[in-house]
């Protein structure tokens, strides 16, 4: 879907003064506001004795990320489970929002992906300095060989300025290919057809948004990975 045949971007552009809002700008602060809400309303329904779906749900979920944080990084990985949660929640609902009419995933859009994929870079350069501390954090790009930290270390440098571009390529060629297909499908038969690889976009959507938070774990503990571990 073109943006130019988004209404609501058209709409948020007509009622805003100034340069004209990039359609995944607007899509991504949709997601932004529906998870605000969404949670908004679990936070004044949560309770300890009597929990609603929703809310056991979502405690599933945060088991099952402690679990995946504990198993990629290590004891200390619920440290981390704020910022992977973040991704994980605003990845799934960006790849989800395009199955509504009138809407457009953000994340088919390679600079809502970069942005999240720059971010991990950063966080996790940042904790591997914090843990470890500057020096040492940086002795392992020299390899476990003096002699070939010359090699070692254009090498290293090489393999931690791909894992960005790897995170931003994987989720938006997957979440554009799913949506065009979806796009050229219900324009030839608008219902019954698209309705298996709409099913199929759900699963991918899901699938993305773990592989992206997946990835981030591994980069997290081989930053924050001591000797003693």
């Amino acid at each position: 879907m073109e943006e130019h045949e988004l209404a609501i971007v058209t709409w948020v552009n007509e009622l805003l003064p100034g340069p004209t809002i990039p359609a995944h700008v607007v899509m991504e602060t949709v997601v932004l506001l529906a998870i605000i809400v969404l949670f908004s309303i679990l936070r004044t329904r949560l309770s300890v004795e009597s929990p609603g779906k929703f809310q056991q749900a979502f405690e599933l979920f945060v088991e099952f990320l402690k679990e995946q944080l504990e198993a990629n990084i290590g004891h200390d990985g619920h440290k981390y489970l704020n910022i992977i949660g973040t991704f994980a929640i605003f990845i799934v609902f960006a790849n989800l929002l395009g199955l509504i009419p009138g809407f457009v995933s953000p994340t088919s859009n390679v600079n809502v992906p970069a942005g999240c994929a720059i971010v991990v870079f950063l966080y996790y350069q940042y904790q591997g300095m914090k843990k470890q501390g500057v020096l040492k954090y940086l002795k392992h790009f020299m390899g476990p060989v003096a002699l070939l930290a010359p090699l070692m270390i254009p090498i290293e440098v090489i393999g931690h300025i791909a894992r960005p571009a790897t995170l931003t390529i994987r989720l938006f060629a997957n979440i554009m290919a799913e949506e065009l297909v979806i796009t050229i499908f219900f324009g030839i038969v608008p219902l019954l057809v698209p309705l298996p690889f709409m099913a199929f976009a759900i699963f991918g959507g899901l699938l993305q948004a773990f592989i992206f938070c997946t990835l981030t774990m591994v980069y997290l503990g081989g930053a924050v990975a001591t000797e003693e571990h």
